[in-house]
């Protein structure tokens, strides 16, 4: 079935779902509306009350057109009737035997029935009560529950799992090995308190977990609920704080009471920097809302009893701009990092996310592992499904090996756009100057191996890509891999201004990653000769820009002149290195671009036959040269590079 038959099913079953409804009750709107205007007619005529001998008289007189005598149940007779005049009367008559004789002596049309019984009279009215109950439930209801809303603004939004769902535990969550040690001595507690207790040991009041977006804060958090089976309580930063002043203070309060109650007990807040941020910094003055949340935030934390058996865990990943009150000892006692995963990490999640999922036997996840370094468990969750997708995609029975490293590009630099037009001269452009970034980073010492070169336009902007993976994860980089990056960094507006004399708008991303690279070089990593091992430059400390907002420049403009000349001269050294290895192999760049225009992506083994053996990679440099080796620490795992060149 296509998708407009898709859309158009969808539609009919929400028109069926929605239209009779409303129809319905319309209907029955405007039917009750019509009972009432009959019960109560405000439109019909004034009833004359007449005695029983003025009825008498009347009938003698000819002026009765018609009459119904109703039978009272208990003693005498109700006459409504209509005069010859057209004016409605009524009368109430004792039990006369000689009434009905008189009628039919003066030709009165007449008609007698019981009274209703008081069954009859309460039928009458269920439908008015149906109304009464309709309005009560739509009306009155609603104003009832927005009333309960209205008065529930301070009760807590934290939701308590319970153990119906499907647990989560540890065996669910891998790549975080140090993590899992620590966060055991939480749920060994929670179980037998008694343990550290009878040793005087007190467990830690709060638990941050810090680390990147999508390396498992939260699953860890629910890992925990899991292991120890205990009521955990979850809510979000942002769940606390609203526009009315007071009202997260109130929620603080009221979570922690609830947890008291079922303590043993966890709370977990994710995002906590939503409600921490430090104080002072804001536009409201020492009094907004957020800050009064937060100093409420604090106090429960100090009066927990450390035998009450609650305990706080918070998740963020800006752990830099929290208050300083809240990470202090006897608030958040112990900070666990979740680091990116490693390869071996990295491989046991992809096992724990293909569990549900049919691998063919050609399927190595080690391989898998080894092409994906800085994949966070989130981004590796998205391949196994982005390679689920696509083998369905193609009627296939199993996931290959192909699906899988076909899903990295694809999480990476997005999806291919085959059906692009591109001119030829263009392809040419763009052949040649992946190819000047393949050359260099092929035959450079210390660049990371060229998994792959394309020219098939992917994602938003990548008109063609060329992929480096390193041989394992690395932590440092030395300034020989930071001068042989920018340098292949250059290879593509190189090869460019050699084979074509001209410059184009392919080379904007790389130009601008390599200036940022050497303005860290010598700003932050002291790798300048010329300027020397200094860091120049600070963070703007101003909290609510988020804290890496800007740099604060702490230096002359004599010291900015020589920065801006450091850069340029790297760059430049750089750029003339790069240009001497593809003068001096210019035959092979028009081998390669020659294949390349042919099959529009090579892989690693189909580049080292056309560029033959690369040099050796997994040793430093130990010369000394201008590339000296000083070794600087980086915060995360060097990533996949991808050479792209980019459209305007």
């Amino acid at each position: 079935m296509g998708k407009r038959e898709n859309f158009k099913k969808k539609v009919a079953q929400k028109s069926r779902g929605t239209f009779p409804r409303a129809l319905v009750l319309g209907i029955l709107i405007f039917g009750l509306f019509l009972y009432m205007l009959s019960m109560f007619n405000l439109n019909k005529e004034e009833i004359i009350p007449v005695t029983y001998s003025e009825f008498i008289q009347q009938v003698k007189d000819g002026n009765i057109a018609s009459a119904v005598v109703i039978e009272k149940i208990t003693r005498g007779r109700d006459i409504k009737g209509v005069f010859t005049s057209g004016k409605s009367f009524a009368v109430y008559a004792p039990e006369d035997p000689v009434l009905f004789k008189l009628l039919d002596e003066y030709n009165v049309s007449y008609d007698a029935k019981p009274e209703d019984t008081i069954l009859k009279q309460i039928l009458s009215f269920l439908p008015f009560l149906l109304f009464i109950l309709f309005i009560w439930f739509f009306v009155f209801r609603q104003m009832q529950s927005t009333g309960n809303k209205a008065l529930s603004f301070g009760k807590s939004r934290a939701r308590m799992a319970t153990n119906d769902k499907q647990k989560v535990t540890f065996k669910d969550v891998a790549g975080v090995d140090e993590a899992k040690e620590e966060l055991q001595e939480i749920i060994d507690f929670l179980k037998s308190p008694q343990k550290f207790q009878k040793l005087g040991g007190k467990i830690p009041k709060g638990v941050l977990i810090v680390g990147q977006p999508g390396t498992g804060k939260t699953l860890l958090a629910k890992a925990i609920a899991g292991e120890a089976n205990v009521p955990f309580f979850s809510i979000s930063g942002s769940d606390f704080v609203e526009m009315f002043v007071g009202v997260g203070a109130a929620r603080v309060r009221d979570l922690f009471e609830k947890a008291k109650k079922q303590s043993p007990s966890i709370i977990f807040v994710d995002e906590i920097d939503a409600v921490g941020r430090q104080r002072g910094a804001g536009f409201g003055g020492g009094h907004d809302e957020r800050e009064q949340t937060l100093n409420q935030l604090l106090s429960e934390m100090d009066g927990f009893d450390t035998k009450a058996g609650v305990i706080m865990i918070a998740a963020t990943n800006r752990p830099d701009v929290l208050d300083p009150a809240l990470l202090r000892p006897g608030r958040f006692d112990r900070h666990i990092v979740v680091d990116m995963p490693d390869i071996k990490g990295r491989e046991e999640i992809m096992q724990i996310h293909t569990r549900e999922v049919k691998l063919g036997k050609d399927v190595d996840l080690k391989l898998i592992a080894r092409q994906t370094p800085g994949f966070s468990g989130a981004d590796l969750a998205n391949l196994v499904n982005e390679a689920a997708l696509l083998a369905a995609r193609r009627n296939k029975q199993m996931v290959s090996n192909n699906e899988l490293e076909e899903s990295i590009y694809r999480v990476m630099a997005g999806p291919e756009r085959k059906s692009r037009v591109i001119s030829e001269h263009e392809k040419k452009l763009i052949a040649y100057h992946e190819s000047g970034h393949a050359l260099i980073a092929h035959l450079l010492p210390f660049a990371d191996p060229v998994h792959k070169i394309s020219i098939i336009p992917r994602g938003i902007a990548a008109l063609g890509y060329t992929l480096q993976l390193p041989l394992e994860d690395r932590f440092i980089m030395t300034k020989s891999e930071i001068l042989e990056k920018i340098t292949v960094l250059m290879g593509g507006r190189i090869a460019e201004n050699i084979f074509f004399n001209e410059s184009t708008t392919g080379a904007k991303s790389d130009l601008k990653v390599a200036t940022e690279t050497v303005q860290k070089m010598i700003t932050e990593y002291g790798m300048s000769e010329k300027l020397g091992p200094i860091t120049l430059g600070k963070s703007d400390e101003l909290v609510f820009l988020g804290r890496d907002f800007s740099r604060e420049r702490n230096f002359s403009e004599a010291v900015a002149s020589e920065i801006d000349e450091e850069i340029r001269r790297i760059i430049n050294e750089c750029y003339k290195r790069g240009e001497d290895i593809i003068k001096n192999n210019k035959a092979k760049i028009e081998k390669l671009v020659k294949i390349l225009l042919t099959k529009e992506v090579l892989d690693a083994e189909e580049i080292e036959k056309i560029l033959g053996k690369s040099p050796k990679k997994n040793s430093l440099p130990l010369t000394n040269s201008k590339l000296s080796g000083k070794e600087q620490k980086t915060k995360v795992i060097e990533p996949p590079v991808i050479r792209q060149n980019e459209k305007v």
